[in-house]
């Protein structure tokens, strides 16, 4: 009986190594003879760049597409909650960081450089925090840091109680510049 069962492992590694072979073998050979036979190197070789260069463009895509699913699976629409950082003016404060916490847990802590501050004024959006929320009461804290009037160190935070209903919820932590008081004013403001 053992020799049978020898007989068989034998005969399953022969024919492994022999697919292995014709596999790893038979196109090293149908490439070698496609460039001896080939007449100009240089039209395999832009068909061959064009050949990569359309893979490239097909896994962009594929990246592209398995993102979104990863966003959509990670944090289904129902339980969704995003907090957006905007900002209108800057003359009383320069953003350098932001802290949140949602039901007293950390969620986010994000460090602006000057460069991303500055996009910030242009106009920019920044999305510092996306994750899951079960429906239901929750409170949100937002902790700004950066130079404030006189350009002194500043540090205020904005609180908000907010209901997650069933669909997404987003959040826009707004700075702008109150003149009346030549202080900066910290608005937050849900959108369903």
């Amino acid at each position: 009986m053992l020799n049978g069962i020898e007989d068989l492992g034998t005969h399953m590694l022969r024919t492994f190594i022999a697919l292995l072979a014709s596999v790893l073998l038979v196109p090293a050979f149908a490439q070698e003879a496609t460039l001896a036979s080939s007449a100009a190197p240089t039209d395999d070789f832009q068909s061959l760049d064009q050949e990569v260069q359309a893979l490239k463009k097909e896994v962009l895509d594929l990246n592209r597409e398995l993102f979104v699913l990863e966003e959509e699976l990670l944090f289904p629409a129902n339980t969704q909650v995003a907090v957006f950082v905007s900002m209108d003016v800057g003359e009383f404060f320069a953003l350098d960081s932001v802290t949140l916490k949602l039901d007293d847990k950390e969620v986010a802590n994000y460090l602006y450089t000057d460069r991303e501050a500055e996009a910030l004024l242009k106009g920019g959006v920044h999305r510092v925090y996306i994750g899951n929320l079960k429906a239901g009461e929750h409170e949100l804290i937002a902790l700004f840091t950066g130079k404030g009037p006189h350009v002194r160190d500043y540090r205020r935070g904005a609180t908000v109680k907010l209901e997650k209903g069933v669909g997404a919820k987003y959040i826009e932590l707004k700075i702008s510049d109150r003149a009346s008081k030549a202080q900066p004013e910290f608005i937050v403001k849900q959108w369903e």
